[in-house]
């Protein structure tokens, strides 16, 4: 039997395997040109992207516009510390925060709210909720974005969100596999080590991921290393281990699977983020996220498709995974066809909205701290 060599049609649509991000608030000839020839599965926005609404939907417009297929247009909208709308709609409160009213109701509409506030800025996909666990090792790196050290407790808020974030016809992903509490350094910066044992990882870390596994559409993959589950320093993005092994076989997870941006500094320092785009789609991941440099984006992209060429494994790899990320365009496209253009009534009302959120969350704060005084 001959040899099969990758298609034509697979080198075409590499560009699926990216989400990218990039400087700059309106359309420029640099940023045209790279959409254009890499096609990218989607683009996330950054807070440097937003200036305000109507600038925001129309340069996610003239993205798609160089792009053939529907764009994942995401962003990573959390409150609190991660607070992509602050400056454009209003402040959002945090997921600890919220989740501190112990009211569900609340838990459901932040994620609505929030929704609702992506989708009038053009925005599909949100990359929340975190289901890290609030534990004392990762206190300082992770604060409010983590909601308890409880993993049930964990789950509960997590699965309202995701609820509110569907009813405002958003996509949601959970992060980040297998989860990061036990983490002492920001893998923004360096590469943590997380000795846990595999028992505990799978009772307490993996277990929002275990019962959310349904719920995901996505989930994003962390660049911290457990060296007593895979005997070595490779982070779980990387890791055929973790993601094929675990995520996928073991908890059974049939979404997509994305990486946490390739240009953080857990990567960079020992690899550089094509080789680490070939990896982490080798591992059993459907899509690379790298968030600043248009020349890393360029030479992960062509790095993908010379792997495809020279490896025949990897590419019937490579091409599984673009045949998910079509399929999942396929089966989510109401989600991802642009919503109607709110009026400067709706921004004012949602802004509204996230106020009164933040208000019913300081009152309830305030109302849980004086019932816990001594009379």
């Amino acid at each position: 039997m001959a040899r099969t060599r990758p298609t034509a049609d697979l080198q075409n649509q590499i560009g699926q395997l990216l989400i990218l991000g990039f400087d700059g608030t309106e359309m420029s000839p640099p940023l045209r040109s790279l959409l254009t020839r890499v096609q990218p599965a989607g683009v996330i926005l950054l807070a440097r992207n937003i200036s305000e609404a109507g600038q925001t939907r129309a340069l996610l417009r003239d993205c798609q516009a160089c792009v053939a297929t529907p764009l994942f247009t995401c962003v990573d909208m959390e409150g609190g510390r991660v607070d992509r709308f602050r400056d454009v709609i209003g402040p959002a409160s945090s997921a600890a925060a919220v989740f501190a009213t112990g009211d569900r109701n609340l838990f459901r509409r932040h994620g609505r709210i929030i929704g609702e506030c992506c989708r009038a800025l053009g925005l599909n996909t949100d990359l929340a909720p975190v289901v890290d666990l609030a534990l004392p090792a990762s206190r300082q790196v992770m604060s409010s974005r983590a909601v308890s050290a409880d993993p049930r407790e964990a789950v509960v808020y997590a699965r309202a969100f995701l609820a509110g974030l569907r009813e405002a016809n958003v996509i949601g992903c959970g992060k980040h596999f297998p989860g990061l509490g036990e983490a002492r350094l920001d893998t923004h910066h360096e590469l943590p080590q997380v000795a846990k044992p595999w028992k505990e990882l799978w009772r307490e870390d993996l277990y929002p991921f275990r019962a959310l596994r349904r719920q995901f559409p996505m989930v994003l993959v962390n660049h911290a290393s457990y060296p007593s589950v895979t005997h070595d320093a490779k982070p779980a993005s990387l890791s055929e281990k973790w993601i094929t092994g675990v995520l996928c076989k073991k908890i059974g997870y049939r979404g997509l699977v994305l990486s946490d941006d390739l240009e953080m500094g857990a990567i960079v320092k020992s690899m550089l983020p094509g080789e680490a785009a070939v990896e982490h789609i080798r591992a059993g991941g459907d899509l690379c996220l790298i968030c600043h440099t248009e020349e890393l984006i360029t030479r992960s992209w062509e790095a993908l498709r010379r792997e495809a060429v020279s490896d025949r494994k990897f590419a019937l790899r490579a091409r599984d995974a673009v045949q998910r990320v079509l399929a999942f365009k396929r089966t989510h496209r109401s989600q991802l066809r642009p919503a109607r253009t709110p009026s400067s009534m709706r921004v004012r009302k949602l802004a509204r909205q996230l106020w009164e959120c933040a208000e019913q969350v300081r009152l309830e704060a305030i109302s849980s701290r004086t019932e816990q005084e001594p009379a």
